[in-house]
This record gives structure tokens, sequence and C-alpha cells, in this order.
């Protein structure tokens, strides 16, 4: 959760700004995926839990377009 948001859309602003590194992408992926599994948020106990509303919930966005 973000408990910042003028720090994160900051950090959006330059991100769009700058240049697209693969490499850094790369770095700042990892380090997203490490702090998630840290928090326990990932990986996926059971990854096709909740599908059904998953499929039920693009349904109906793909519907309104």
């Amino acid at each position: 959760m973000i408990k910042n948001n003028e720090i994160f859309n900051e950090f959006e602003k330059e991100m769009i700004q700058k240049k697209s590194d693969y490499f850094e992408n790369l770095k700042i992926f990892e380090q997203m995926w490490i702090y998630a599994t840290e928090l326990g948020v990932l990986p996926l106990k059971d990854p096709l839990e909740d599908i059904e509303k998953n499929i039920k919930l693009a349904k109906l966005l793909n519907l309104k377009r």
C-alpha cells in the first residue's frame, strides 16, 4: 500500500521522463519482488484462488469498452 502519494507521484514523473534502461528496470523489478516476498504477498500460495471472481470482473470490464 502506498502511504505517501506525493513521493510516489514524484517517482512516477521521474520514471516517465527518464529513458528506459533494461538493466535498471530489472533491478527495480527485483527489489519490488524482494519487498513483496518480505511482506508475504508473493509468491501466491494458490495462484488460482479467486480466479472465478477475476474472470467475472474481466468480462464486465471488457463489456464496457
